[in-house]
């Protein structure tokens, strides 16, 4: 299903309780990759920068890590932010996420190059 943001939602697991919304300050974990297939180890470069301990998790030998946001503040691209509203505690998506969502013609040195598109899963932790 494709957003009129240009988001395209890949898949959808609904979770249960409220939903986020614009205001929320929420907790979630993402995982990042590039269209190629390539995984962003943003999590890595997190954990290993003094991210405190309780804020890290490991699943299935994957570090996650639990970000703290609140919705319409602009702290994380658009296109997770976009990903995150209406989605309720315990749900998963997985989104593509077009340039101008993300890090556009800037990217990240390193680690995402300029205009790329994303893929990204992410999962709703908790809606304070």
């Amino acid at each position: 299903m494709k957003l009129p943001s240009g988001l395209k939602i890949i898949e959808d697991q609904e979770g249960s309780g409220p939903a986020a919304e614009t205001g929320h300050t929420i907790v979630y974990n993402c995982r990042i990759f590039l269209n190629r297939g390539d995984e962003v180890p943003i999590n890595d470069i997190q954990a290993e920068r003094g991210i405190p301990e309780d804020r890290i998790r490991r699943e299935d030998g994957q570090i996650l890590i639990d970000h703290i946001s609140t919705l319409g503040k602009r702290q994380v691209i658009a296109g997770i932010e976009k990903a995150l509203v209406g989605m309720r505690v315990g749900g998963f998506r997985k989104v593509r996420v077009s340039s101008h969502l993300a890090y556009r013609d800037r990217g990240i040195h390193g680690l995402i190059p300029p205009d790329a598109v994303l893929n990204v899963s992410v999962w709703l932790r908790a809606v304070r």
